[in-house]
């Protein structure tokens, strides 16, 4: 029991030393943490204050940055309202001034227009007349004025004009005393058919004169029936109708079947050999020359050319004298023969189209030759031959030479001949201008003209005002001797075939 008393007091002496130890420890701990957090207070107080400092003073810096940029600005608003102010004043000024010339410039036109007033009224006192009396006084002398000189000139430029042709024909007249005569058979404007007996002429007529009548509109073609035996005169400008409606008639007597319809028929049928004769008329003139690389298309308008006459002249025939003739010329001066043949052969093959397209035969014949590609030689040949442009080529020259040696040698041209036929066909394109025509024929050497209209477009009452309308129109733009008929034929037909 001592034993552990003693042992007892022992460890509570060392738990108290050990209690007091670690008091004495953790007071010492205190105290140093104590010391430690008053130090680094101080040190966050001395950096905070420095911080403090720093941002005091960046912010100082820039607020009288702010404050210097401020004054600059104000300094320049200041100087720019300054200068406004000047502007402002001095237009101001300005305008004053100009308000004050305003008033006077009105008070000028003010004295003006009374002193305009005082004058024209001193003027009508001495003239004894109006402003507008006088104004139309000075109209009306000025316009006679200008019409006595529009008169004189046109005197003076008539005169100019008739001496020019007189100087043109006397050079006229002297190339064709100087050219060289030879041979020429010129185209008619009648072709005669043989007929097998004269019993034949009353079936071509017809009962009441229907197959002459189906035959001549059908054709365009004038028929002649009189007394000369066994034989029909068949009388048209145009070489083209007349040829269709010969072979139509023959056609019909060979057939023995005379009627309407088969006139109708066989003209077709003529149409399409004249058509393919055309052709080979054409095909014939190039072999004749020797060319080669002719667009078939100038072929058959060269075919078409044999039944075209100029001045009396055979187109087809003059096209190819000319290429021969500049051929020749064009061999005897070293220059290309063939391209020489080949522009006196094109030379005129605007006259093949001239009835269908508007111009000169010139212009005409150049649109075709670059239309079928052909050479700029050939080209300005077509395009000098007559003068419209000066020739730079001697290809251009030989054709224009060869062409007035083909033209105007004696015999070779018979002008009345083609004045004749320009009338016939003037006639005809008048009567084709009208709306609703579809065909026209000039008969009768010209003094009838037959219209065939188409029935959906002109009625029966309107047939008679064109007839009207056509002679007023043929009165005032042909001359013509003696006077004109003018038939208008309307034919309503209806068509039904029987299976």
């Amino acid at each position: 029991m001592v034993g552990w008393n003693i042992g007892y007091r022992y460890r509570k002496d060392i738990a108290e030393k050990a209690i007091g130890g670690a008091e004495n420890e953790a007071v010492r701990i205190v105290e140093e943490a104590k010391r430690e957090g008053e130090s680094k207070k101080r040190e966050a107080l001395v950096e905070a204050r420095e911080e403090i400092h720093r941002s005091r003073s960046e912010l100082e810096r820039e607020i009288r940055d702010r404050r210097s940029e401020l004054a600059k600005q104000e300094r320049r608003l200041q100087q720019k309202e300054e200068s406004l102010d000047r502007k402002i004043d001095s237009m101001e000024k300005k305008e004053e001034q100009y308000n004050v010339k305003i008033r006077e410039a009105e008070e000028k036109n003010a004295k003006i227009e009374q002193i305009r007033l005082e004058e024209v009224g001193r003027l009508e006192q001495i003239s004894g007349m109006t402003a507008e009396e006088a104004k139309e006084y000075l109209v009306k002398s000025i316009a006679t004025e200008a019409e006595h000189d529009a008169a004189v000139r046109l005197r003076e430029i008539d005169q100019q004009y008739k001496d020019e042709a007189d100087r043109r024909a006397r050079e006229l007249i002297t190339q064709a005393i100087q050219r060289v005569a030879s041979d020429h058979v010129s185209e008619a404007t009648v072709s005669v058919v043989p007929l097998p007996s004269d019993e034949m002429k009353g079936r071509i007529i017809g009962r009441e004169g229907r197959n002459i009548r189906a035959l001549e509109t059908i054709t365009g073609v004038d028929l002649i029936i009189d007394d000369t035996p066994e034989a029909i005169t068949l009388s048209s400008f145009d070489p083209v109708r007349r040829e269709i409606a010969r072979l139509t008639l023959e056609k019909l007597i060979l057939d023995g079947r005379i009627h309407p319809a088969r006139i109708e028929e066989m003209a077709e049928k003529a149409r399409r050999e004249v058509e393919q004769t055309i052709k080979e008329e054409g095909e014939n003139a190039v072999f004749e020359l020797n060319l080669h690389g002719i667009h078939p298309e100038l072929i058959k308008l060269l075919g078409r050319m044999r039944y075209r006459t100029s001045y009396g002249q055979n187109v087809l025939r003059h096209s190819v004298e000319v290429a021969q003739l500049a051929g020749f010329m064009a061999s005897e001066l070293g220059v290309d023969p063939v391209l020489a043949r080949r522009a006196g052969l094109l030379h005129d093959i605007g006259k093949a189209a001239d009835h269908e397209i508007e111009g000169s035969h010139v212009a005409i014949g150049v649109e075709l030759a670059r239309k079928y590609k052909e050479s700029p030689a050939v080209i300005h040949a077509i395009e000098a031959h007559h003068g419209d442009v000066e020739p730079t080529t001697v290809i251009a020259c030989l054709v224009d030479a060869a062409d007035d040696i083909s033209a105007a040698r004696p015999g070779a041209r018979r002008e009345n001949l083609e004045a004749y036929i320009k009338r016939l066909e003037k006639l005809e394109n008048i009567a084709n201008g009208f709306p609703g025509v579809e065909k026209s024929y000039a008969i009768q050497a010209g003094r009838e003209i037959r219209i065939i209209v188409k029935p959906e477009e002109v009625s029966d009452d309107k047939i008679v005002l064109l007839s009207h309308e056509l002679s007023q129109k043929i009165e005032a733009e042909l001359e013509y001797p003696g006077q004109i008929k003018i038939c208008v034929i309307r034919e309503t037909r209806a068509v039904a075939f029987a299976k």
